[in-house]
């Protein structure tokens, strides 16, 4: 074993060999660590290195063991990606490619299944009528729920690359809602007409929109369209078993499925 290395990977520390950074001698790591590329070193004396460095744990074990072992819910693939791209570790590259073909085929038998929620809730709000004449206003709103599983991730993700929530004048995608890989749970209300925009953003009002329609989302049959819509492209089909056809054109439950 040659002497032991610190490195900092984008703020992060690693120890390791210097005979584990150079086993591929082709690879950025082995050119920068046998001499052929100089290497930057931070305050403490380290070998800096500026990319991320919580996905080179991988990197770093694969160099160790020749194996990329991620864990079952790893969900920043295109991140390892790049990285990868960088140190041009051509093992770990092909490596990669077959984790990716496992994962799209594991991917390609999938379920989808939506609850929906709805009901109607008063608003109260005020309405400036002059400068200096403000009137009390109530209104009636439709407040939708839409409880989302599927065994397919990268679904989830595609959905939410198309939904929007708009809040505080801002849309911002529905993945940054995405806590569990597996489980989406959206809550939006309709617009009403009258209500002032800032009394959205007062009493903490989602609206949702499909994008790059620029589309909003106001009754659960347009909802339904879109997410249908969305699926089939995905190629998803309605499962013919479940629910009972009242539940689904009751846009209670949706139930779709994919095979191979």
């Amino acid at each position: 074993m040659s002497e032991p290395i610190t490195l900092n990977v984008g703020g992060k520390l690693y120890t390791t060999s210097l005979s584990t950074l150079t086993s591929f001698p082709d690879s950025m790591l082995g050119a920068m660590f046998s001499g052929k590329i100089p290497t930057k070193k931070d305050s403490q004396g380290n070998c800096f290195i500026d990319r991320d460095g919580k996905i080179f744990r991988y990197i770093l074990n694969f160099l160790r063991t020749s194996y990329l072992d991620l864990p079952e819910d790893f969900q920043e693939m295109g991140l390892l990606r790049r990285e990868v791209d960088f140190y041009q570790i051509q093992p770990l590259i092909e490596a990669l490619q077959e984790k990716e073909v496992e994962l799209s085929k594991a991917e390609k038998n999938a379920m989808l299944n939506i609850t929906l929620d709805q009901k109607t809730q008063t608003v109260h709000f005020t309405v400036r009528e002059a400068p200096q004449i403000y009137s009390l206003s109530s209104s009636n709103m439709e407040v939708f729920s839409a409880h989302i599983f599927s065994t397919s991730c990268l679904f989830l993700k595609l959905l939410g690359s198309k939904l929007y929530y708009c809040f505080n004048g801002n849309l911002s995608s529905i993945s940054s809602y995405l806590q569990d890989p597996n489980h989406l749970t959206l809550d939006w209300v309709a617009s009403v007409e009258g209500l002032p925009e800032e009394e959205y953003t007062r009493q903490n009002l989602k609206r949702l929109w499909v994008v790059p329609d620029n589309k909003q989302i106001n009754s659960f049959q347009v909802f339904v369209e879109e997410v249908l819509k969305i699926a089939m492209s995905d190629g998803f089909c309605i499962d013919s078993s479940h629910p009972h056809t009242s539940d689904f054109m009751n846009n209670k439950i949706i139930r779709l499925i994919r095979y191979k």
